[in-house]
């Protein structure tokens, strides 16, 4: 903070520093889920172990939700008090984004254990389904285990980057991939423990990101821990959670998604007809919808990156009152972030087959076909899906949480939740359901940018 003046530096250099590290962190946090599905689509479970993971994942995606909740949260108001010169306030809110973290972790453990098989019934799993039922359970009881440690180490994470210290929560989520990666061939295939191991390496991982991202705090640049600022304060609390509930719809909606799509599929695949004549079944989607989700994920994760990059450098001009500054910076990352999105586009609609290739082998033509279908339409409007949940975190970096939360809310619950119920059920058809989310992009996109032109239209910044 003290080499790089986040109200006179250009802006382009500002973006580049915040940015990469934070983009390569969301990735490698990306990563921890995805390094999973590919092993053990290499593995002896195949498609049922992919399914499996794919029915615990939202679980993950909620603990990740509130992480963010409160991490994101505290990271803007911190930032935002910065620029309005209030040390004070700052250091609160990093303080009580620390306490909020560990009480909702502890919360998150304790649900996840006692109702983990009402928890699997939601997110599409079938005790009638028994292999694949059986490694979901597996997969979740482990999870459960390492959540406190994947919660406070992925909401310190932005608290750590808007301390103009993006390189070290860059590092302190690499280290944590890195040992997932190495991790899960030996538990995986070595110990040959399936699924089990590779929720294992993952909660090592995580554990060690904690680690690390605690340690920071003994050498924070701009603010301190201390018993002032952990002491929990309701209007430090309320700011934080409202600057932070795009973020947290923003991964809820993820959880929405799955949990529609994966009761439709085991509603309407037994119905479905692949090209063979055969049908689609219920685990070859619930694997395919899987992977697909995770490789949308990688995208989505440095399109966040990116917007998240810009979050100090919108934060403390919003607070110092330079809208100007603000504008330009916007404009770089949308620019940004619709490349991203054009060079998703070009390959999921011509290397599909490539891509789901990368998560296991000798597949079935039903498999094949149905992942080439979701990956060409179910992700078809990915350059609107990457302009959208930019704009949903540059109103929530522009202090606007209420715009902020109504587009991040838009695009996966009003939109899409009712669009792929609807056509599920007039066509009762798992491939036709996959339009929804083209319908629910182009909505969001046009919500998205009247809700940018009317915030930029108020002039009461007032922090």
């Amino acid at each position: 903070m003290k080499k790089l003046d986040l109200g006179k530096e250009k802006i382009s250099k500002l973006i580049k520093v915040f940015a990469i590290p934070c983009v390569i962190s969301m990735i490698v946090a990306a990563l921890y889920n995805i390094v999973d599905q590919i092993f053990i689509g290499w593995s002896d479970a195949g498609a049922f172990g992919n399914a499996a993971t794919n029915i615990v994942y939202p679980f993950t995606v909620i603990a990740l939700a509130f992480a963010l909740l409160v991490g994101d949260g505290a990271a803007a108001l911190f930032n935002l008090s910065l620029g309005a010169k209030n040390k004070e306030k700052a250091s609160k809110s990093i303080g009580n984004g620390l306490i909020l973290l560990i009480i909702i972790s502890i919360i998150l453990t304790v649900l996840g254990f006692i109702f983990n098989k009402q928890i699997l019934s939601i997110f599409g799993g079938n005790p009638k389904e028994i292999e694949c039922y059986n490694y979901a359970k597996d997969y979740l009881m482990i999870i459960c285990c390492g959540l406190p440690f994947y919660i406070i180490g992925q909401g310190l994470n932005a608290s750590i980057r808007s301390d103009g210290s993006p390189k070290y929560a860059m590092i302190a989520t690499v280290i944590g991939a890195i040992a997932n990666i190495i991790l899960d061939p030996l538990f995986i295939f070595g110990f040959k423990m399936s699924v089990k191991g590779a929720a294992i390496a993952t909660v090592i991982g995580q554990i060690l990101t904690f680690i690390i991202s605690i340690l920071y705090f003994r050498k924070a640049k701009s603010f301190k821990i201390s018993k002032e600022s952990i002491k929990l304060d309701k209007e430090i609390c309320k700011e934080s959670i409202s600057l932070g509930l795009a973020s947290l719809i923003t991964q809820l909606a993820i959880v929405i998604i799955i949990a529609v799509a994966n009761n439709l599929v085991g509603k309407y695949g037994y119905m479905t007809m692949a090209s063979s004549g055969i049908s689609y079944g219920v685990v070859t989607p619930l694997a395919v919808i899987g992977i697909c989700m995770k490789v949308f994920g990688i995208v989505v994760s440095i399109v966040i990156g990116v917007s998240l990059g810009g979050m100090p450098i919108i934060g403390y001009n919003m607070g110092a009152g330079n809208i100007k500054r603000v504008k330009e910076t916007i404009k770089y990352i949308l620019i940004t972030n619709f490349i991203i999105g054009c060079i998703a586009f070009i390959l999921f609609e011509f290397c599909p087959t490539l891509i789901i290739n990368i998560f296991g082998s000798g597949n079935s033509l039903e498999y094949l076909e149905y992942a080439k279908y979701c990956l060409r339409i179910f992700l078809g409007g990915i350059i609107l899906t990457c302009l959208v949940k930019s704009l949903s975190i540059l109103l929530q970096s522009m202090g606007a949480s209420f715009e902020s939360t109504l587009l991040a809310l838009a695009r996966d619950v009003i939109f899409f939740v009712p669009a792929i119920v609807i056509i599920a059920s007039l066509r009762q058809s798992v491939v036709t359901m996959l339009w929804s989310a083209v319908i629910a992009d182009i909505l969001s996109f046009v919500l998205g940018i009247m809700l940018l032109r009317k915030e930029f239209k108020n002039k009461k910044y007032n922090y």
